[in-house]
């Protein structure tokens, strides 16, 4: 039993909102999140995800303490593959709303459909909220996806994307504006914020940050080549001291930084070590070619850091202000990334008052703003059903 659960039945009060999260994999930023959540007195929720490390493609895993004392249940692969498990764990909640984390579980998908979740004295079906965080790009996959995704997202009440770019996909894809609603992640504002404090203690760091996957779509080829054209122009023009640049990451392109001058590769970072990582870089660059919403950009603005990165990276349009607090260049070309390390290089002095400005925009991403949001959202969901 959750504390809201807890305290209503100790009150008398009315019974909290009970939701249940079908979710991907939590890391960090997630965890924080539904931990604010799960401290509300008004919300009842429970969290079903994949283990971490499970998914194609991932070579890392989060540590077991990032899901310390939330309420939830981790499922192997060949649980989540299971419709029939997935169903009876959802309906042992009885939910009043279940949240699914995009279209890519077929048990998640299902579940709007088939045998009821809710006991006979429930009301009904629980309603349904989806989540995504894909952009729009126009391909025929994409156009397609109107018709294959027609009858599920007809039966969620409310969806809830990222931010402006899946926005336009969601309209794309037949919601209507009144069912579509923006802010699916949030961050611990509140405990980076301290890394901005700390930074602020002394000299600002001569250092880049870099963090992700070593992966083609993050373009650590494109950062390794502009890196490299930073630090000959640097030293050409007798322009002080290249900054270092940390990685932290790990995947298949590992070998395009190993080695480098000038690169420290700290591998996978967990969440409770990386505030160290941020407190100790002066800027965030990001190359990406393809990000959806990249909650690096996120976190690295909550932490107080000027960003570097690529229009690829679909957060920029939230969280990126030109010549405000940070850059956004053009993707795939390691020119026009080179002239923004060098920017920011020249503009030491600027930086602090970049990292505040980044700071004060990833405020509407807290923790404590996505609990009142997803609170409002669960609510809203709930009346659209009964209605």
């Amino acid at each position: 039993m959750t504390a809201a659960s807890t305290a209503a039945a100790a009150s008398g009060s009315p019974a909290p909102l009970r939701a249940v999260f079908c979710w991907s994999e939590i890391n960090g930023y997630m965890a924080a999140c539904f931990r604010e959540l799960a401290g509300r007195a008004d919300v009842d929720p429970y969290f079903l995800a994949l283990a971490s490390g499970r998914s194609t493609g991932t070579e890392a895993a989060y540590a077991d303490d990032v899901v310390a004392g939330l309420p939830c249940r981790l499922l192997e692969p060949a649980e989540l593959d299971d419709p029939d498990l997935v169903r009876g764990l959802v309906a042992e909640r009885n939910p009043d709303v279940v949240v699914i984390n995009g279209w890519r579980y077929a048990a998640y998908r299902r579940l709007p459909f088939g045998e009821p979740l809710r006991d006979a004295g429930g009301g009904g079906e629980p309603g349904f909220l989806m989540t995504f965080d894909t952009p729009w790009q126009g391909s025929v996959r994409q156009r397609l996806a109107r018709f294959r995704l027609a009858s599920l997202l007809d039966r969620c009440a409310i969806t809830v994307v990222t931010g402006e770019r899946s926005w336009q996909f969601g309209k794309r894809l037949g919601i209507p504006e009144a069912r579509l609603r923006r802010g699916m992640y949030g961050v611990d504002h509140a405990g980076l914020t301290e890394c901005l404090r700390r930074r602020e203690g002394g000299e600002w760091p001569r250092r880049f940050l870099f963090v992700g996957r070593y992966a083609d779509e993050k373009g650590l080829d494109v950062l390794a080549d502009a890196y490299a054209r930073y630090r000959d122009g640097v030293q050409r023009d007798g322009a002080g001291e290249p900054w270092t640049l940390e990685c932290c990451g790990t995947g298949p392109r590992e070998e395009l930084i190993a080695g480098r001058e000038g690169v420290e590769n700290r591998g996978f970072v967990q969440p409770s070590a990386m505030r160290d990582r941020f407190a100790a870089a002066g800027t965030l660059v990001l190359p990406s070619r393809f990000d959806p919403w990249p909650l690096a950009v996120v976190e690295s603005a909550a932490a107080g850091l000027p960003i570097l990165c690529t229009e690829a990276c679909g957060s920029s349009v939230e969280l990126v202000r030109p010549y405000y607090n940070g850059l956004a260049v053009a993707t795939d070309d390691a020119a026009a990334l080179a002239r923004g390390l060098r920017f920011l290089h020249d503009r030491h002095a600027e930086l602090p008052e970049y990292g505040r400005r980044s700071n004060a925009l990833a405020a509407a991403y807290s923790t404590q703003v996505w609990a009142d949001r997803y609170t409002a959202y669960l609510n809203e969901t709930r009346r659209t059903v009964a209605a």
